[in-house]
């Protein structure tokens, strides 16, 4: 079911006040795509069913990976590819995030803060992992907002409570049943490699470093998951997530925009915030990373490189049967109205449209 009403309305009737907020030429192409998305702007094709002879006009996506309307069938292939990846061991939450006093930082340096981030997350697991002669694995999945579109940047991270030794076997990671690690040390070394690291390529100066050792950080720990059912729909929850959904906007009318927002200050409670077009704008884009740089990464025993050569071994020492790894099959080509048909182009079209001639009777759709 559609949404009502969508980020991309916000952004178009913006207009070309979006050029006075002060964004950089990516975060403008970026919202540009997301207000053309499905849109006779983007082109499209008419395809006709080898069956009943229907046909139908599709309008391009704009595939955008900070599109709210674009991340479901994303979504659904990535989980799938992750499900024949999965240990029969618990799984663990930890979430890893930046203090205010670094938002400046993000803001105007987003790829080398969140560069560190993703280092210096790993760095600190794989040290806890390394005391006990263990090679952990993790993936990591980077967040930069807070419900109210504030920034707020922190890594969601998944670690099996399993590593590897020193002659290939697999041992339960962590002392703690519940939380793998104790999070209060997991902070203070978190904190001690991240400032290391800012030292090194000198973002900041002596000032900020010192008021960043005097503040305790914060690394949340969960509890394991129950199954590894839990663990996929977690991943199903935040992998392909990003700032707002278009379910979360309440109204849009000529000036302001009102979206539900979960307050955490107050258990959770469920509110609605009312900004201008041009703030909620100026807040989504904030959110927008940087051109080619990587949110989900996958580190030790499951680094792409481990998982081809030795996850098979890993999982057979565990007593798991191997699956076969997923291969996506795309319902694209089905006929959407006899549903048995398949779908043949007749007609390919850019931007300015398809000729006249040929919109009799089409319904749009798009893919």
């Amino acid at each position: 079911m559609q949404a009502k009403y969508q980020v991309k309305q916000v952004i178009e009737a913006l207009g070309s006040k979006v050029e006075t907020l002060g964004l950089n030429t990516w975060q403008l192409r970026t919202l540009s795509a997301i207000k053309n998305c499905r849109t006779p702007q983007m082109g499209g094709r008419i395809e006709q069913c080898d069956s009943c002879g229907k046909q139908h006009l599709f309008y391009n996506s704009c595939r955008n990976r900070h599109c709210p309307s674009c991340q479901g069938h994303k979504r659904e292939e990535w989980i799938k590819a992750r499900e024949a990846e999965l240990l029969p061991v618990p799984y663990y939450h930890v979430v890893f995030t930046l203090p205010s006093e670094l938002n400046t930082l993000a803001l105007h340096k987003p790829r080398e803060l969140y560069s560190i981030l993703f280092k210096t997350a790993w760095a600190t697991l794989n040290q806890f992992g390394k005391t006990e002669g263990l090679q952990l694995g993790m993936i990591s999945i980077l967040h930069t907002w807070g419900q109210n579109l504030s920034l707020h940047p922190h890594l969601h991270c998944i670690v099996p409570g399993v590593g590897i030794d020193g002659s290939g076997n697999a041992k339960k990671a962590g002392k703690n049943k519940k939380y793998l690690y104790c999070v209060e040390a997991l902070s203070n070394v978190f904190r001690a490699k991240f400032v290391a690291e800012m030292r090194t390529l000198k973002l900041g100066k002596q000032s900020l470093y010192d008021k960043l050792f005097s503040k305790d950080w914060v690394v949340y720990a969960k509890s394991s998951f129950g199954s590894p059912k839990s663990v996929m729909e977690y991943l199903g929850r935040y992998t392909h997530k990003i700032a707002i959904s278009n379910y979360r906007i309440k109204a849009i009318d000529d000036t302001h925009v009102s979206f539900y927002y979960k307050d955490y200050k107050q258990e959770s409670k469920k509110k609605v915030m009312r900004l201008t077009h041009a703030e909620f704008v100026r807040r989504f884009a904030k959110h927008i990373l940087p051109k080619r740089f990587i949110r989900i990464r996958h580190y030790g025993i499951l680094s792409s490189t481990h998982k081809r050569k030795k996850l098979p071994d890993l999982k057979r020492s565990l007593g798991q049967k191997i699956l076969q790894q997923f291969k996506p099959k795309s319902l694209k080509g089905i006929c959407p109205t006899c549903k048995k048909g398949r779908l043949k182009v007749i007609l390919e079209f850019d931007s300015r449209g398809p000729p006249a001639f040929s919109l009799t009777g089409l319904q749009a759709i798009a893919c």
